[in-house]
């Protein structure tokens, strides 16, 4: 029944521009979450495979570190035309291993593909110093060179956009990869590397390993002298023991982990507006999203107003198999993922909010949650503290400016927030207090290749977009001389 989306998907390990079976031979399949059916398996790649790629990484470094920054730009800009070209297969081969509805998958290969034409652009803006040190009056060359070769683990969320927007700065900074792609989500990725090639990729620059053994294989390139960067997007738990084993070869990271986003409307918030917004933060990929917004602060004067024409919005949302017409919200990703929705749910009402809408998984196959409201959410409630990773929003009320901006930091996380209010200067003055790297004023969605995508405090270190995205794989050298 997939016969048509998988024709000419590729299966097997990426590794020195081949395909290879893994070295025990095993695979994993990979599930259709929107029937339960497997829709294929996959290469499952052992740590001698990780070995492999590095190897193949490592060789291939040299001589693309050496590339004019123009030649690699235009491979980059040559990528961002064939995935535009393939955009609508790629769509679709995302929504069926990952769920989500056509809608998001097509916004999403459209994102994936710009972090390709963004960084083809910054591979030529590697700009360095000259100047005179003050004291010794020594002149002193400042550049920036290739880092060596990247790991990537990359989540099952965004299977196209998490993997281009850490490929597309390696590339263009002249670093080599090793990209381990989420088990639930191999095909989209793999489906990259023949896209790359294609571009013009030499072989052994870009390598990509499926694996059903995560921790084994990433620990395996870990500990191998040669690689330098680890980029991991990733729960904060993840990432903890990813930074402990990076530490041990003093290995440059750069992570994107959790969120515990807040949503806050303000007393002189356009509703309207403020109500479109929470409905691309909350929906956005049916919720299982870092950024989503997780927790809604409603100033008291206006929360009744929000919440019921929000609630209505929710209610109205077609869910269904993401590759119908019309559906707009697929189902999650696996059983787990809607079990603990279910639980989070579950433990809210338990503890007294209310459920205005959804609130119940459907019968039948599919790991289906609809857009469920819950208001008046007690503060114990865990959904409150957990990444919900589902189309859950709870709501509760503030009186005040201060109590708002207190009770959006009262968390370890700090990626995302977003606020709604028609006085910029309030605006300003609010997001400079708010402990997040990234703040939605007014807008739902603050993704974007152009900006430097991040977090403060357990969200993670580093950052992904923007020059600063080509940063994290360059480091840093000076030459002191005189003439």
């Amino acid at each position: 029944m997939y016969d048509n989306l998988l024709a000419g998907v590729p299966t097997d390990l990426w590794i020195g521009g081949k395909w290879r079976k893994s070295s025990d031979g095993k695979r994993f399949d990979v599930i259709d979450p929107a029937t339960e059916n497997v829709i294929t398996s996959v290469a499952s790649a052992t740590a001698e495979d990780a070995k492999a790629a590095v190897d193949a990484a490592s060789e291939a470094f040299p001589a693309w570190a050496a590339k004019k920054p123009r030649e690699r730009g235009e491979i980059l800009r040559k990528a961002f035309e064939l995935l535009t070209r393939d955009a609508e297969r790629i769509a679709k081969l995302m929504t069926l291993e990952n769920g989500k509805a056509l809608p998001d998958s097509r916004a999403e290969v459209a994102y994936a593909a710009e972090f390709f034409r963004w960084n083809a652009e910054e591979a030529v803006r590697n700009l360095g110093q000259l100047y005179t040190a003050p004291a010794s009056g020594a002149r002193t060359l400042v550049h920036h060179r290739p880092a060596g070769v990247a790991v990537m683990v990359t989540p099952w969320n965004f299977p196209a956009a998490m993997a281009t927007r850490k490929i597309g700065p390696a590339l263009a900074a002249g670093c080599t990869l090793v990209l381990k792609p989420a088990s639930d989500t191999p095909l989209t990725t793999l489906a990259l590397a023949p896209i790359l090639e294609e571009a013009g990729v030499p072989a052994g620059v870009v390598n990509i390993l499926p694996s059903r053994s995560s921790g084994a294989v990433v620990s395996a390139m870990l500990h191998d002298p040669r690689v330098r960067v680890l980029s991991f997007t990733g729960s904060t738990e993840v990432g903890r023991k990813l930074l402990a084993e990076a530490a041990e070869n003093i290995i440059k990271p750069a992570m994107e982990l959790g969120g515990n986003a807040p949503f806050i409307v303000m007393d002189d918030a356009d509703i309207d507006a403020a109500v479109d917004g929470a409905m691309v933060a909350k929906m956005r990929n049916m919720g299982e999203a870092c950024t989503a917004a997780n927790r809604f602060l409603v100033h008291e004067k206006v929360k009744d107003e929000f919440t019921r024409k929000f609630a209505e919005r929710m209610k109205a949302m077609k869910v269904g198999n993401g590759l119908d017409d019309g559906i707009t919200v697929g189902p999650l990703i696996n059983k787990d993922g809607r079990d603990k929705v279910i639980e989070l749910v579950e433990d809210a009402v338990k503890k007294g909010a209310k459920v205005l809408t959804g609130g119940k998984a459907p019968d039948g196959k599919g790991f289906f949650y609809p857009p469920t409201v819950l208001a008046d959410v007690p503060e114990s409630a865990k959904c409150l503290d957990e990444e919900i990773f589902g189309p859950v929003a709870p709501i509760q009320g503030f009186k005040t400016e201060e109590e708002a901006i207190r009770r959006a930091n009262a968390t370890i996380y700090g990626l995302v927030a977003y606020l709604y209010t028609r006085d910029l200067a309030r605006g300003m003055r609010i997001s400079e207090q708010l402990e997040c790297g990234m703040v939605g004023l007014n807008r739902g969605l603050v993704s974007d290749p152009a900006s430097p995508f991040g977090g403060m405090k357990q969200s993670g270190i580093g950052r992904e977009g923007a020059h600063e995205g080509l940063m994290e794989y360059l480091q840093t050298q000076y030459i002191s001389t005189n003439w």
